[in-house]
């Protein structure tokens, strides 16, 4: 049943007055939002159809009507006001975005802190690859008789170093003949190709040789399982303790287990979608069951992706929340390209 006019606007109300005041709607107050043009009675009636069709919920302890799910992806869909950032905000971004930030998952983690503080609603972060990812390039740099440093550059731009101890002596001038070999035969290819070229050159080199570039492999095959399960970043859970819903230890203890014990089952993007709001229900994970999330991507480059999400209540104001990741994402986006510029706000798009 498609809703009147009317009946879209007092759940327009309903829905933006809880977002504010986090109390049950009474009629009263939507008759004086509305200007006195609605009788009483007949917002009384139209409120008794939202809460048949299951787009307004009514507390039994109050008079009052709320949101449901459904009520939040109808008033996210059709009725909310779509809003750019303002000055002040688009302002405090580009001063977060001024500093220095190098290291990517420094990036990643710095771009959650930011978006937690500018939202006040917990946020995570998380660099997804495009494809598989492999190694680029390859060093290795002398110790001591049994021990040398392996250097290993990804596609995705992440460099990683260990320090290796093989049980045979390792001749110091030979390690320029082995990256060579690594940079030759151990670039471009799947964890899986390097492990079927290794066996290949068994019976090739000799055991003081064999052995260093094994242990070179096994340590790079390790980076690329890590760098293909992004590692997530959450912060500003306490700002979740803060909402009137979460007051609540009880309630609140699955979401906060989330956001710090189970971080990777967090909700991610299709790698064609820009940004997604998940209302409630529509999370998988049961203990977003009464939340909301919104996830927004940027490109980092480097045939990678990031993420950042806001997890709130489904009382959140998704204008504003979407508005600010929005032009975050964008600004990230930007910054990874080299741009040097902040996007257009809303208003200054032609």
């Amino acid at each position: 049943m498609e809703l009147t006019a009317r009946k879209k606007q007092i759940l327009k109300v309903v829905t933006e007055r809880y977002i504010d005041a986090a109390e049950p709607v009474s009629s009263k107050y939507i008759a004086q939002a509305m200007g006195g043009a609605v009788s009483s009675a007949t917002i009384r009636n139209e409120l008794a159809d939202l809460v048949e069709l299951g787009y307004l919920e009514q507390p039994h302890t109050s008079a009052g009507r709320v949101p449901s799910p459904k009520g939040y992806r109808l008033y996210v869909n059709e009725l909310m006001e779509r809003r750019s950032v303002s000055d002040q905000e688009a302002e405090q971004i580009s001063a977060a975005l001024g500093g220095k930030m190098r290291e990517l998952d420094s990036v990643i983690a710095q771009a959650g802190q930011m978006v937690a503080s500018i939202v006040s609603y917990p946020a995570y972060a998380m660099a997804a690859g495009k494809g598989s990812v492999t190694a680029r390039r390859f060093d290795l740099l002398p110790v001591d008789g049994n021990s040398f440093i392996a250097v290993v550059m990804t596609n995705d731009s992440r460099v990683k170093s260990q320090l290796l101890h093989t049980p045979v002596a390792v001749d110091g001038e030979q390690l320029p003949v082995l990256a060579n070999l690594l940079n030759s035969h151990f670039t471009g290819v799947s964890a899986e190709e390097m492990g079927e070229k290794l066996m290949g050159l068994t019976s090739q080199l000799p055991a003081e040789l064999f052995m260093p570039l094994s242990l070179a492999v096994e340590y790079t095959t390790a980076v690329i399982d890590q760098s293909e399960h992004s590692r997530v970043y959450t912060t500003g859970q306490t700002q979740l303790l803060r909402q009137p819903e979460f007051q609540d230890p009880v309630r609140a203890d699955g979401l906060m287990s989330l956001l710090t014990d189970r971080k990777a089952d967090l909700p991610v993007l299709d790698e064609n979608t820009p940004m997604q709001i998940l209302i409630g229900p529509e999370n998988v994970n049961e203990a977003l069951k009464d939340a909301s999330v919104v996830v927004a991507s940027y490109d980092i480059g480097e045939n990678m992706r990031g993420l950042i999400g806001v997890v709130g209540p489904t009382r959140m104001d998704y204008a504003a929340v979407a508005a600010r990741l929005s032009y975050f994402a964008e600004s990230l986006s930007r910054m990874f390209g080299k741009s040097n510029q902040l996007p257009p706000k809303e208003d200054d798009k032609s």
